[in-house]
């Protein structure tokens, strides 16, 4: 189904738009890109340092963060395509010498499942390898230290590390260091000169730095740009324009075909990334529904829309294509937490002013206080760099989540959040800098208490 006489926005009111939300939203600097069709228009606002005060533009590279895991799958589905590899087949086919913690998940993890976060590994490992060629190498082999939170294939947990490992089968396979087989086999043949991946390169534009909050709460630059070059290939280092990120949206819209009629993958491994691999469990608000390769499936008023999100120190990006209208929504921004609401106010507003779709509506807690036992609930749960404690106070949750892992000191301590109880398992989490509500789940409750914390990512109880 497809909708005609589509009005876009014209840039100018997009820049008006942009700027107040922009200040409403405390976000110093985002840019926008939308596209139907062959119709393209850009707009941005704001500044791209607090620092400096130098203005935000269309060109302005900003980091992509995890959007970058489409690019990556998009590798590999062109390996998929030559015959090289097969999705099904265990990762230490293409890796020998690839190493879990869990002998199981060593032998069994497979690309698929690498793919769609359902490997079970720990995966939030930000080590610096380094800036050397090898960086990559060098990470993928020091995952032989990371544990399961659960077998393969059982449930879902947004793993970084899987998709580093992507990265080097990509290596291996074409003999090019990740970030040159990215710009040869993918970005060069898009016709794309605004996607870089290092910071030298980077300085060549002009480049946003991020933000984030500090303790009282004010907005600040973050203390560092980048992330480690060796998680490149899950989102830490690339670096695009709005413009340059459509082109590779409207690569996939196309079935796979860059805007000059140069294939880059097939159309059926096209179709198979926006397919259902995994389904989410059912929550309130706007994040993804299902999951597929690479691609985050949303379900929006009845509408299947893909898209991806990011977020570095500092930065925040979102990424919304709805195929079959051939309509797509790029939005960058240099701040933390703020940034994503932004975004999401953006894609809202723009969806239904085009398109009459209506997104869902942000969680919000019940009118009326919803009194469950809370005691299953209560305790300490750890992920590879976090520890999250979960204590009932006078008949409610509070929840602290401390950051152990090498990306602790670039950001001050999280203040408690509160959890709102929705339905046995099912909590709401209110953000402690803005007044909005995350969905967070418990589930697996033996002997009385809850084994799992579950959000994007899995958590296991350890107390």
């Amino acid at each position: 189904m497809t909708t005609t006489g589509v009005q876009l926005p014209s840039s100018e009111e997009m820049r008006e738009r942009l700027a107040a939300w922009c200040e409403r939203y405390r976000v110093p600097g985002a840019s926008i890109a939308w596209t139907h069709g062959d119709e393209t228009h850009s707009a941005a606002a704001g500044v791209i340092n607090l620092g400096t005060g130098v203005e935000a533009t269309p060109d302005t590279l900003f980091q992509i963060g995890s959007i970058t895991k489409v690019y990556t799958t998009t590798l590999i589905m062109q390996l998929v395509d030559e015959g090289r590899l097969a999705l099904d087949a265990p990762a230490c086919t293409y890796l020998p010498r690839l190493r879990f913690a869990d002998e199981t998940a060593t032998r069994t993890v497979t690309i698929r499942q690498l793919l769609t976060h359902t490997s079970g590994v720990d995966g939030d490992f930000f080590e610096d390898f380094g800036r050397g060629d090898d960086c990559v190498e060098k990470y993928v082999a020091a995952c032989a230290t990371l544990p399961q939170v659960f077998a393969p294939g059982a449930m879902f947990s947004y793993c970084n590390a899987g998709f580093v490992v992507l990265g080097r089968i990509i290596e291996t396979m074409t003999g090019l260091g990740w970030d040159d087989a990215l710009k040869t086999r993918l970005l060069r043949p898009l016709g794309v000169s605004h996607t870089v991946t290092l910071p030298e390169q980077a300085l060549l534009h002009r480049t946003a730095a991020g933000h984030i909050f500090d303790a009282q709460l004010a907005l600040r630059p973050a203390p560092v740009w980048g992330m480690a070059r060796s998680a490149g290939p899950a989102g830490a280092t690339p670096c695009s324009t709005v413009d340059d990120l459509l082109a590779f949206a409207r690569m996939h819209v196309a079935g796979g075909v860059a805007s000059d009629g140069t294939r880059l993958v097939s159309e059926a491994s096209v179709r198979a990334m926006q397919q259902v691999q995994h389904d989410l469990p059912s929550q309130p608000g706007e994040g993804p529904s299902h999951w597929g390769l690479g691609w985050m499936l949303f379900d929006w008023g009845g509408r299947r829309v893909i898209g991806h999100d990011g977020g570095t120190i500092g930065q925040i990006s979102s990424l919304r294509v709805l195929p079959e209208e051939r309509f797509a929504v790029a939005v960058l921004t240099n701040a933390v937490t703020s940034g994503a609401i932004l975004a999401s106010r953006i894609m809202r507003w723009l969806f239904a002013e085009t398109l009459g779709i209506a997104m869902p509506e942000h969680p919000r807690p019940p009118e009326e206080p919803v009194r469950i036992d809370l005691r299953p609930y209560a305790g300490v749960y750890g992920r590879l760099g976090f520890r999250i404690e979960v204590e009932e106070h006078d008949g409610a949750l509070t929840l602290t989540t401390t950051n152990t892992g090498p990306l602790a000191a670039l950001a001050p301590p999280l203040p408690p959040s509160e959890l709102i109880a929705v339905e046995p398992g099912l909590f709401l989490e209110r953000n402690p800098y803005m007044r909005v509500y995350t969905p967070l789940r418990f589930s697996d409750i033996e002997d009385g208490r809850a084994r799992y914390l579950r959000q994007t990512r899995v958590a296991r109880r350890v107390e």
